[in-house]
């Protein structure tokens, strides 16, 4: 019975977060903003709205603080994992395609994961403020800055450009006031599906006897990062791979905001704390991931002799490798 909850729940999240992404897209378009930009900040903010949410439900309402922290570790592993799903579905190297820009997404991401690396490991003997761990606000805040920065740099490479070349949707049939209804529709199905997630989660914990941690990082951040899939591969069969990695990389910043917030939600004290030591496996492997993807971004292999590149299907492995060390640490 759990198991369907799941599915049911999973079925629910792709449905609207597919309604999330398109419209996203038309008011991205609307007021005057690019692919790229979209991607980073407005479809990473609504198909992480799930993140949001469940860490929310976990923190403030079920006190259930590994399956908050699992969930934004292991989305961002998922997110990650997906970049290689991207590059099976085409012929060439998805980091051949992509645009080096990028490379700012993820240095911005990498502070982010070292602070919350700091925060888990060194947590109970930094000092906090109030319930509150001295690494929440850094989040918050370097994540803002790291918006700021890759906005003004895409604004200047904008201007340098006549026109971007991933601009192809046109949406001139739909106004402004429809998509925003629509949008604001969609996410009232993605909130209301969301909070149910971390129950979920316990439950599904309780009856296979496997730790809150692992299912945090699997089961819950899998069904949480379903509208990251959705729009990913459809933003790649349209043939526009930034609009898709840039959601990737928006997702897994915007995941590392979630994180701080979840600390500012949990009243218990700061959230990295209370939980188990084995989400730093997923902390690593994310940092891992990133370098790969980072390095094949700047080396840029023009072919690949298997379904993916060799950065992409490194990936893969660092994900099967994590999630079956996670199983092991808390199983």
């Amino acid at each position: 019975m759990i198991y369907l909850q799941f599915l049911g729940t999973a079925l629910v999240i792709i449905w609207a977060g597919g309604h999330l992404a398109r419209n996203g897209d038309i008011l991205g378009e609307k007021i005057g903003l690019g692919r790229s930009w979209v991607g980073v900040v407005l479809l990473a903010a609504t198909t992480s709205l799930p993140e949001l949410f469940t860490g929310f439900g976990a923190t403030a309402l079920s006190a259930l603080p590994d399956i908050a922290v699992g969930d934004v570790l292991g989305s961002c592993m998922f997110n990650l994992l997906i970049l290689s799903l991207m590059d099976a579905i085409q012929p060439e190297p998805l980091s051949a395609r992509a645009y080096r820009g990028h490379a700012l997404s993820i240095g911005f991401g990498l502070l982010l994961l070292g602070i919350t690396g700091l925060g888990l490991l060194a947590s109970p003997r930094l000092p906090a403020l109030g319930w509150i761990g001295i690494y929440s606000p850094l989040l918050i805040g370097v994540y803002f800055i790291a918006m700021r920065v890759i906005f003004t740099h895409e604004q200047r490479r904008r201007a340098r450009e006549t026109k971007e070349v991933a601009e192809t949707l046109e949406y001139g049939e739909v106004s402004v006031r429809s998509a925003g209804v629509r949008y604001g529709a969609a996410a009232v199905v993605v909130v209301a599906a969301a909070l149910w997630l971390p129950q979920l989660g316990a439950e599904l914990a309780r009856q296979t006897g496997l730790g809150e941690a692992f299912v945090g990082v699997l089961f819950v951040a899998i069904v949480t990062s379903l509208p990251e899939i959705a729009v990913s591969i459809a933003a790649v069969r349209i043939g526009a791979p930034d609009l898709a990695i840039g959601n990737v990389l928006g997702s897994n910043l915007f995941n590392l905001l979630i994180l701080g917030l979840d600390d500012v939600f949990y009243r218990q004290g700061p959230l990295l704390t209370g939980v188990e030591t084995s989400h730093a496996v997923s902390l690593f492997a994310i940092v891992t991931m990133n370098a790969l993807f980072l390095i094949g971004l700047t080396y840029r292999v023009i072919t690949k002799r298997f379904v993916v590149a060799w950065d992409t299907g490194a990936i893969a492995v660092v994900y099967a490798v994590a999630i079956g060390l996670t199983y092991l640490l808390t199983g």
